[in-house]
């Protein structure tokens, strides 16, 4: 897997690169040290996942997400940073990104890149106890109306949760093949794009109610 490490830190940066290639499964491609670095990196290399701080001099890490997400929707971006703020939060997640980590986890960062990789959706546990509190209370909502089983409920649950369809599958005891069927049922259902979009739907409309 190659990926791009964005850190206005270059102490961080090249310890993130020997944490990471010690793995032997992640390969560092590029590194930059600033918003408009990680827009450059995306466009000419296009890595696997981009790795990116939150807090950098002149442009931050969430407006270049906004900017690489608006030009590559496919882009995996995950965030790594010392800041659990509450407008990163909500932000990272409205914005399509496939995570936001802390930094003192870093035991957990190879395999949260490697989760996003795959397709999954990564958020810490500090940033997922945060965020119903962080959305706005609404009616419950109306799964009825939209055709959403009890058990797709249950899946959809499990998908924001960050389980993969192997997970999921085994947790409930169906076969992987049934599991991406219901996921694709419920983004069908609901209008969305892809697993992101499903976490993103549980929590604000769903989980803070």
């Amino acid at each position: 897997m190659n990926i791009a490490v964005i850190d206005d830190d270059n102490l961080v940066a090249f310890s993130l690169k020997t944490i990471l290639e010690s793995t032997g499964r992640i390969t560092v491609a590029e590194m930059g040290s600033c918003g408009e670095d990680a827009i450059r990196i995306y466009r000419d290399h296009k890595p696997d996942v981009m790795l990116m701080d939150i807090r950098m001099e002149g442009m931050s890490g969430i407006e270049a997400g906004e900017k690489i997400l608006a030009e590559f929707p496919e882009a995996r971006l995950l965030y790594l940073t010392t800041f659990a703020d509450d407008e990163y939060i909500i932000k990272a997640l409205n914005m399509g990104a496939k995570g936001y980590i802390l930094k003192q986890n870093f035991e957990s960062i190879a395999p949260a890149l490697e989760a996003v990789a795959s397709g999954q959706t990564v958020f810490g546990d500090r940033i997922i106890d945060r965020i119903p509190e962080l959305m706005p209370k609404k009616e419950e909502y109306d799964f009825a109306a939209r055709g959403i089983s009890a058990k797709e409920q249950e899946i959809l649950g499990l998908v924001a949760k960050g389980l993969s369809n192997k997970e999921i599958a085994g947790s409930l005891f169906l076969s992987e093949g049934t599991v991406r069927n219901y996921i694709s049922s419920l983004l069908d259902k609901l209008g969305l794009r892809d697993r992101t979009q499903l976490a993103v739907f549980y929590y604000t409309e769903v989980k803070s109610k």
